[in-house]
């Protein structure tokens, strides 16, 4: 009797989890937007554009999270210049095209740039204050270095608004909806590169090395995981990440030195909804938002569509803080 109730204990455990916890939010979604497309009260081809514009934005902001939710799992703060880094990727490339190269090849040159350029931040600004257990210091560090960066993109470039002229003309019809080709172009790449990197995590060494560092760091020291070298690493990965999204949304963003900002706080949002050091939590979130954002402006127009992603900020955090897809800390 004692064996069977703890086969029906292990299978119930199993199955429990293998419940996905995107699916129920999925189902959710399709629901939602399900009601809004036949009575929402809004012209079907509208709310079917706004459906496909999202997830076509929501995409980029994936991307954008997953480097912001990978530095925070492995070293543990919160990257408040991830926005001016993205920033500063979309300048490189407005720069590299302007110096006459097409956007998507300046958009890979400014990859390893930014690569570099978050692993010299992690190891002469970083490691010490985070492998000292330091909360404050990093927080304090990644502001200040925001602020820096929009000063110096402000003094270099002005306060003008730039715009990079996109290298591919035409749309693309999905469904009776219009997409630009840049827009769908931004989707796939950044697609790629989460799922990528995604793989990377799961089956090199390095992506080993990352997350026994990100499970215990004390532990991972005392097999030999050079500590430093992979807070460095996965710094530079996060940047290289809003590197990609930032070159693949140069092409129908408009450029000035603090139009990152706002992504910023979206991708805070994103990365509680799916949950502090989940790649796909990032992915999820970054999808669910971009489709409040888009189908939510049909009905509240301007940046009363924003107040539709807080609200689903706080809902998440009253209803399960951990995220989607993260752990209870």
């Amino acid at each position: 009797m004692t064996v069977a109730a703890a086969d029906t204990e292990a299978t119930t455990t199993t199955s429990r989890r293998k419940l996905d916890p995107g699916i129920p939010v999925a189902g959710a979604v399709v629901v939602i937007l399900a009601i809004v497309f036949f009575v929402g009260g809004k012209d079907q081809g509208l709310v079917g554009q706004a459906i496909v514009s999202g997830l076509l934005l929501g995409g980029v902001y994936a991307l954008i999270s997953v480097g912001l939710t990978l530095i925070f799992g492995v070293l543990g703060i919160v990257n408040f210049a991830q926005g001016a880094m993205l920033t500063l990727a979309m300048y490189i490339v407005y720069a590299l095209s302007t110096a006459g190269l097409p956007v998507y090849l300046a958009t890979i040159l400014a990859v390893p740039v930014m690569f570099l350029f978050g692993m010299v931040v992690q190891a002469t600004l970083l490691t010490k204050l985070t492998i000292g257990g330091s909360h404050e210091g990093p927080l304090l560090v990644t502001l200040g270095l925001s602020l820096l960066i929009i000063n110096v993109l402000l003094m270099v470039f002005g306060g003008r608004p730039k715009a990079v002229a996109a290298p591919v003309d035409g749309s693309l019809s999905i469904l009776g909806t219009v997409a630009s080709w840049p827009r769908v172009i931004a989707f796939l790449g950044a697609a790629v590169v989460a799922v990528a990197l995604k793989a990377v995590l799961d089956r090199t060494k390095l992506g080993l090395s990352i997350r026994a560092v990100a499970s215990n760091s004390e532990g991972a020291k005392l097999v030999g995981v050079d500590i430093g070298r992979v807070y460095a690493l996965t710094f530079g990965i996060g940047a290289a990440c809003v590197a990609v999204a930032g070159g693949l949304m140069t092409p129908f963003t408009s450029l000035t030195p603090s139009v990152g900002e706002q992504f910023t706080i979206l991708a805070f949002v994103i990365v509680v909804l799916g949950g502090l050091g989940s790649i796909v939590g990032a992915m999820v979130g970054g999808l669910v938002i971009g489709l409040v954002q888009t189908v939510g402006a049909l009905y509240l127009p301007g940046t009363g569509s924003l107040i539709l992603v807080f609200a689903v900020f706080v809902m998440v955090l009253f209803l399960k803080p951990e995220g989607l897809y993260g752990g209870r800390r």
